[in-house]
Order: C-alpha cells, then structure tokens, then sequence
C-alpha cells in the first residue's frame, strides 16, 4: 500500500478497502437480505428465513477498520454467518468514512441507525427491548460509545446487551503490558495503531513518539484517569510476557490541546464518569492475548464489573487482533481462534 502510494497510483486507506471488501459470497438461500436506509444512513438487514414464534432479537453491527475502511460488504461473510447461527435479524450499518467525513460523524451515523431501529424494531419482526449492540476493533469502540450516549435516553427501549470485539478503548496509555508485550505482532502493531487512529482523528501523525510517553495528557487528568487505565489494574497473569513500567515525558502543552478532543469518551469510552458506567447494558467482551488492544478490554471488563454491570468475558488465548473477522474467509486466513470467538459470540 505504502509503496503504491509513494508512485501516485493509490493511498494506502482506500487500497485497503479495496482488499477488505473482496469478493462477495454467493446468494444465501438462509437469509432474506434488503439494503435500506436508517434516516440517511445506508444499512443492510438480514432476515433469518427460518419459522419462529414471536419477535426475534434484533443485533445492530458496527464494523470495524479504524472508521478509515471497512464496509457493508467487507463484513457481508460476518452478518450472514452470525445472522443465521443466532436466528436473529441483524443490521449491518454502513457508516460514512473518513477522511471524506471526518470524526464523529461515524459514531453519530451509528447513533442515528441505533435509534432508528429502536423506535421501528417491531416493523422487522423484532422485540424493541431484545436489541443488541455488536462490534469488533474500532466497531468496538462505536459500540461502547453508543451505549453510553443512550443511557439517559428515557424515550427508547433500553439496549438488551453490548458485545465488544477485541475493541479500542482509550487514548491515554499506550504503553500498557498488552502494547508492550504485542508491539510487534501483527496485523495491528502499536506504532500503525496510533498512526491510524491519529488519522481517523485527523491529528498530525508527528504526534507519534510523545503520545505514547503521556505527554498529551495534562497532570490533573493524568491523576483523575489513573483511577481508570493502569497496570495496576491489569492481573499479574497478562505481565507473565513482560512489562516495564515507561517514564512519563513533561507535557507538551500544544500538542495536549491539539489531543484533547481524544480523551472524549465517544472516542475513549474508557474514560466515561462512573455515572455513566454504572448504567450501562450488560456486555459481552471478548479479548485476544496477542492483540494491543487486550488491556483496553480488561479494563473496560474491570470498569463494569465494579459497577454491577455483568460482563461475559472470552479470552482467546492464542488470538490475535482481527482473528474473527478472518474466520469466515477460509483457507489460511481461517484461524481456530477465530472460529472459536465465533461460537462464543453466538
């Protein structure tokens, strides 16, 4: 991508949209599929053809890829396989994507579809208080950002559940064992980690190197958010790999106010107030032990559940990040860890 990039043929983001939407699979004799939209934003419904008695449990995906790619069709394989295992209607929401639409306008498509669906369930053959909110690796972070941003909404039928995927969570630490331990492994190395998320945020990637030492973190906000993200907090089982607590550099006043705008809980959600918290749905969270991301979702796991939220957690011990959304795609891309986090999310 990089290299095709350098000639002026295609940059790198839009190269792999192109790969990650692949080739469709064929027609699903299981399914009745209808591409919609949800005021305006584009959604695709799959309909389990199967009999049932009463109205089915409705699951609302947010793909992930960084709100920088990822699409409808990338994660066509995903919503058929779980919209037939679970017997479920699922909506797959094609957000828009950055650059072309900048930060948050794909958390506010994926609030405006969630609404929607909440106030028309019953028009889909849905129960309005058994919809779920789904996501994997950023869809993850769309997905907590969601639910907190409906908790006070007294006017819609309450999320039945939330489920995680191996999701981004904060943008304070990125020195945690889990960044420390994974830094290198792919397909999400903690350097392309913070590239991509400064992009998706449309910050200068020349904040790279004092990002990951705290500098972009005011004192009173670093003492406040330790009590949230901390090694500390992290079990002595998830340091076995190694870790080494990283001094913290001086702030770096211009570049804390640039970032600001990244400690915001809809883009880390890690950082809500315990008011908000404390009301959230129940969750599922699945983490994978070779994957940057582990310790934003033991975390996370670790928030709720001081809260009374109960959690269903999944680890996969010999995952890594993205290993569920290539268990679909066969051949050597088809990991039993994937395959495994599959049937635990069903």
């Amino acid at each position: 991508g990089k290299l095709l990039e350098k000639m002026g043929i295609i940059k790198d983001i839009y190269l792999l949209r192109v790969i990650m939407d692949g080739i469709p699979p064929l027609k699903d004799k299981h399914l009745l599929i209808e591409d919609l939209c949800f005021e305006k934003v584009k959604v695709r419904i799959y309909h389990p053809k199967m009999s049932t008695t009463g109205q089915r449990r409705g699951v609302l995906y947010f793909h992930g890829g960084v709100g920088l790619f990822g699409s409808i069709q990338a994660y066509e394989r995903t919503c058929r396989h779980l919209a037939r295992k679970t017997n479920s209607v699922f909506v797959s929401v094609g957000y828009r994507l950055a650059p072309e639409h900048p930060y948050p306008a794909q958390f506010e498509d994926c609030v405006t579809a969630t609404i929607h669906f909440l106030r028309t369930a019953q028009d889909y053959g849905v129960d309005p208080s058994r919809i779920i909110i789904c996501g994997d690796s950023s869809g993850g972070t769309l997905t907590a950002a969601v639910a907190q941003a409906l908790v006070n909404r007294r006017d819609l039928p309450k999320l039945k559940a939330q489920i995680l995927i191996y999701p981004f969570l904060q943008c304070m630490d990125f020195d945690l064992p889990s960044y420390q331990q994974n830094k290198g492994v792919p397909i999400l190395l903690k350097e392309r980690t913070i590239i991509l998320g400064l992009r998706y945020a449309n910050k200068d990637v020349g904040f790279l190197e004092k990002t990951t030492k705290w500098s972009h973190i005011p004192e009173d906000l670093r003492l406040k958010y330790k009590k949230w993200v901390s090694a500390d907090y992290i079990p002595q089982e998830f340091k076995a790999r190694g870790y080494k607590p990283s001094p913290t550099l001086p702030l770096a006043e211009e570049m804390s106010v640039v970032l600001r705008p990244l400690l915001d809980p809809v883009f880390s959600p890690l950082l809500a107030e315990d008011s908000v918290i404390a009301r959230l749905p129940e969750a599922f969270i699945l983490t994978c032990e070779y994957d940057v991301l582990r310790d934003d979702g033991l975390l996370y796991k670790k928030r709720l559940e001081d809260h009374g939220i109960k959690v269903t957690w999944c680890h996969l011990q010999e995952g890594f990040h993205g290993t569920v959304f290539l268990a679909l795609w066969g051949g050597l891309l088809a990991f039993r860890s994937g395959e495994k986090g599959l049937e635990k999310i069903v």
